[in-house]
């Protein structure tokens, strides 16, 4: 399944530790509804990673960066792909964006500049 449809930014934060990243990205990711998503980008923006919670136990994931690929995953492997994607995505990253995004703006949109 492919979402095609235009995503909306609905809130965004400054920079965050890389480190604590995955324990924030795991929280938000159960709070949304579906058809909500988050999405992870470099310091630079030029690499990212897309997660939209398609239902409760399913997740769509996007990378795009080093490796450009998008696949379904279920809700009991999504902390251990999310780690090895963001450990491939951005390898000498210490700070990362994140956004919430849900469907009105597409995902990769250029953001306002901190």
């Amino acid at each position: 399944a492919v979402y095609t449809a235009s995503w909306k930014m609905v809130s965004d934060v400054a920079l965050i530790n890389l480190e604590s990243s995955l324990k924030r990205v795991v929280e938000r990711l159960k709070k949304i509804s579906s058809g909500q998503g988050i999405e992870i980008l470099s310091y630079k923006r030029n690499r990212g990673i897309v997660i939209i919670k398609m239902d409760e136990d399913r997740f769509l994931m996007t990378e795009r960066g080093y490796i450009e690929q998008e696949r379904e995953i279920e809700g009991s492997a999504l902390v251990r792909q999310l780690k090895s994607a963001m450990k491939r995505e951005f390898p000498r990253s210490r700070k990362v964006r994140i956004y919430n995004i849900s469907a009105h703006t597409s995902p990769g949109a250029k953001r306002k500049r901190l």
